[in-house]
């Protein structure tokens, strides 16, 4: 278990809260001694967005290692914890919970421990939040290190959010070849055989008679006609590229912060 002395200075370098294989857990938030020895028996880790989860875990078996301590317990255990409010001191019903969870003094609880039900346990009484200068009934700390003097720190969270950019998504550019059918009308030419008959004229009896009277004779004309060429060739059309732009919008967020409230007694002064 840590001695007094280790406490100061783990709350005064903010460290962490490490499990046995060295992963990060969360940062340590308050130490809990007990009320009757004084000894460092509980320390709470603040896990979660911006440290507003707070677990309790023993220091029983923890161990310091340069400005962090080391737990022998998984990140999973310690955030299955019961919940427990870190209002600066634990009940007897609260220990047993967690004496339970955490599987601590085998089957006996905090409350058959604190009755002295075994020796290791005999010593062992309620835990408060841990003081430096041993002044009992102190309640919490100065958010900059251990209570040191007669004035409290009022503390409050805030909320700070920014933006990071990660990736959404791949857009690719790509073209490929598809077959339709086209159809023109085209107008061709053609030629057709003609009949034409003529009477015999003195304009053209010379050549009726130039020939025999009678005769075998044949005469013959070649037709043409047009028929469709189709030819085919590539021509740009238009070019087209990917580009991006970036578009605001508005995200509403919405989160708790805690706040501590300071109160007097004895005194008629309403101020928080």
């Amino acid at each position: 278990m840590l001695a007094k002395e280790h406490i100061e200075d783990l709350l005064n370098k903010r460290g962490d809260v490490l499990s046995a294989d060295g992963n990060k857990i969360g940062s340590i938030g308050e130490v809990y001694s007990d009320d009757d020895s004084g000894q460092p028996t509980w320390v709470t880790v603040r896990t979660g967005l911006f440290g507003m989860s707070e677990s309790f875990v023993p220091l029983e078996t923890a161990r310091v290692e340069g400005n962090d301590l080391v737990v022998p317990y998984s990140k999973d255990q310690i955030k299955d914890a019961p919940r427990v409010d870190t209002d600066g001191h634990l009940e007897p019903a609260e220990e047993d919970r967690l004496y339970k969870h955490y599987e601590l003094g085998g089957n006996r609880t905090y409350t058959e421990a604190r009755e002295g039900t075994d020796a290791d346990f005999a010593a062992t009484g309620r835990a408060g939040t841990y003081d430096t200068d041993n002044t009992r009934g102190t309640v919490g700390r100065d958010t900059s290190g251990p209570t040191t003097d007669d004035a409290m720190t009022r503390s409050e969270e805030r909320v700070n959010i920014g933006t990071e950019r990660e990736a959404t998504g791949r857009v690719r550019l790509r073209k490929y070849v598809t077959t339709e059918n086209v159809t023109r009308t085209v107008p061709v030419q053609r030629e057709e055989v003609r009949l034409e008959r003529e009477p015999i004229t003195d304009a053209n009896r010379g050549n009726a008679m130039s020939g025999p009277e009678l005769s075998d004779e044949e005469h013959e004309v070649t037709l043409h006609e047009e028929r469709p060429v189709v030819e085919k060739e590539t021509v740009p059309v238009e070019r087209v590229r990917l580009d991006k732009e970036t578009v605001t919008d508005d995200v509403t967020v919405d989160e708790q912060v805690r706040k501590e409230r300071i109160e007097t007694d004895g005194i008629d002064d309403t101020r928080r």
